[in-house]
């Protein structure tokens, strides 16, 4: 009679061999078999730090050079400024002296008018108009003054003359008031006062120019730190809001910088 090949639990087995056999086939084909591949984002996370740390080290560059251009172009700015207006001041400077020395000579013109004025009323017909111009008699007091006038004073006396100021109701008052009487020196501290608020306003667009440099420096400065912040946040939209924050600054103040006056 053949034993019934299943154990006490009614489940039929093999014999020993068999089954050492199968466990065996079994173990070969899971070793020989790959595991379900696994996708990883590192390899992502990995690319896109590098992208940003890239962008961040331009913005850095860039904004570095145009930081320090910037201070350059302020500093020299500042020169500018200063060299204006001590030449501004130098400028006054001269024109209080030109000044003084015209009205001196306004002085000495106005008082040897008078004297000779007093001096032709006293000597009555000793002297004559000829053409317009006084021709005093030689060793009168009036001849004696009217050669002493200065250069720039006798034409205007005899301009005065020649409109006839005795009888004529519209002549000028004086030869002071002809327009031949012009001073040299009273011409001169004119133009130095000119010359002086032209180098004012330049020290004050220099200046000017340097405060509006220091602003672009600290926006470039701006830029930096931005930029710099934006490598160490961990979630990618803050690096990018960083960045793009720092792009928009950087663009924005190049663009004005790229309008403002050089000086070396």
């Amino acid at each position: 009679m053949n034993a019934d090949p299943r154990d006490s639990s009614g489940t039929a087995t093999g014999s020993a061999p068999d089954v050492q056999a199968q466990s065996e086939n079994q173990l070969a084909v899971e070793g020989h078999s790959s595991p379900p591949p696994v996708r990883s984002t590192h390899t992502g996370r990995h690319s896109f730090a590098s992208r940003v740390e890239l962008f961040a080290t331009i913005l850095l560059a860039i904004a570095t050079v145009a930081a320090s251009w910037s201070a350059f172009q302020s500093n020299k700015w500042s020169g500018v400024q200063a060299n204006s207006y001590a030449a501004s001041g130098a400028a006054r400077t001269n024109a209080t002296q030109a000044s003084a020395t015209a009205n001196a000579q306004t002085v000495v013109d106005v008082d040897t008018f008078i004297a000779w004025a007093s001096a032709t009323k006293a000597e009555g017909d000793k002297y004559r108009v000829v053409d317009g111009k006084f021709e005093p008699q030689p060793g009168t007091l009036s001849a004696f003054l009217f050669q002493r006038f200065r250069s720039e004073f006798k034409p205007a006396v005899n301009a005065w003359i020649a409109t006839h100021p005795l009888t004529n109701p519209a002549a000028p008052s004086t030869p002071f008031a002809m327009p031949e009487y012009r001073l040299a020196d009273a011409t001169k501290a004119a133009s130095l006062n000119a010359q002086a608020d032209d180098l004012s306003a330049n020290a004050r667009a220099a200046n000017q120019t340097s405060d509006n440099f220091v602003l672009l420096t600290v926006l470039f400065a701006s830029v930096l730190f931005f930029a710099g912040i934006s490598t160490k946040f961990e979630v990618h939209r803050n690096k990018v809001i960083m960045l793009t924050l720092a792009t928009v600054i950087l663009m924005g103040t190049l663009g004005v910088l790229a309008t403002f006056p050089e000086t070396f």
